[in-house]
């Protein structure tokens, strides 16, 4: 299937011309609900702040549900929904059962995904990464990181949700042949203190793990802190995903081999404005298949500090 790449830069969408200065009751909104709280998603809300200032006729708002609960997920929309939003770009919680709910707010409102697609639904389009690509990457760094082999084991948020399916669908096609071996995959629902238990778990049950892999942001600093509690950085290696800031201070001092990251800044800046061309009646920037993809990075030690110096700029705005 072909896929329309968005390089990493600002893509300029044509918006038409609004109202010169409506109040701020007369602005339509638009909402970027997340799947949980993390720290990763301050990035893409950046990005939305960005196009906030480029959409004057427009009032962002970005929503944390106060739990990664499809149900508390879902109620957050309903109320869009019911307050008259105009449009809702959303990483589902579980993709594969919300499908009817996400349906239901398609036929009220401008649709979007983001970071986990739920490609069944109406959705208008899904911007985001390629969570496959992405896992046969950090995949290329786990057999870069062990060529003698060794048993990994993952940890992630949601497993259900497409984008944890997909990045160790990735991961597991591009070590297949190798000595490499994923053992097992643990999930924690987005809880931190569950999170950093999985990891407890995994050194008392397994001595002989070789390499951990946080499939989402949070996951990477719960590993780098029960190894480092446990004496152990350094002798297990660690994979990771997304930018978190003791991820990338690991990959910095050598503890962490690399993390795979995406450009959520991206998605809040350049999904809003999308979402706002296709209200106006501008469907230019949707591809026939309505799947926009933004590719990701490797961070390994040799460009981790680029890449933390572009991370504080964005974070200014």
């Amino acid at each position: 299937m072909q896929r329309l790449l968005v390089a990493g830069v600002s893509v300029a969408f044509a918006i038409a011309a609004g109202v010169g200065s409506a109040g701020a009751a007369d602005k339509k909104v638009l909402a970027f609900v997340v799947n949980g709280a993390s720290d990763f998603w301050k990035i893409a809300e950046a990005g939305m702040k960005k196009a906030q200032g480029e959409l004057p006729n427009y009032d962002l708002q970005f929503k944390y549900p106060e739990q990664a609960a499809a149900a508390v997920q879902q109620r957050v929309m309903d109320d869009l929904v019911a307050a008259g939003a105009a449009g809702i770009m959303v990483s589902a919680v579980d993709p594969k059962n919300q499908t009817e709910h996400l349906n239901k707010v398609a036929s009220q409102t401008v649709l979007f995904t983001t970071d986990s697609d739920a490609p069944q639904s109406k959705r208008v389009a899904y911007i985001g990464s390629s969570n496959t690509d992405l896992g046969k990457e950090a995949g290329k760094l786990m057999v870069k990181a062990l060529p003698n082999g060794g048993k990994c084991v993952g940890f992630v948020g949601l497993p259900g949700a497409d984008n944890a399916r997909e990045r160790i669908e990735g991961v597991k096609e591009t070590i297949k042949g190798s000595k490499v071996e994923l053992v097992d995959v643990r999930g924690d629902e987005i809880d931190q203190t569950r999170a950093k238990r999985n990891v407890e778990d995994i050194l008392a049950a397994m001595p002989d793990v070789s390499c951990l892999v946080g499939f989402y942001s949070y996951n990477t600093p719960r590993i780098y802190e029960v190894l480092k509690e446990a004496g152990k950085l350094g002798k297990i290696k660690i994979i990771g995903f997304d930018e978190d800031p003791i991820t990338l201070g690991g990959v910095k001092e050598g503890s962490i081999v690399g993390t795979v990251v995406q450009q959520p800044f991206e998605w809040g800046y350049q999904g809003m404005k999308l979402m706002a061309n296709y209200i106006s009646g501008e469907k230019s920037g949707i591809p026939a298949n309505g799947i926009i993809i933004v590719p990701g990075k490797v961070i390994e030690k040799a460009n981790v500090d680029d890449f933390m110096a572009s991370m504080k700029q964005m974070l200014k705005k």
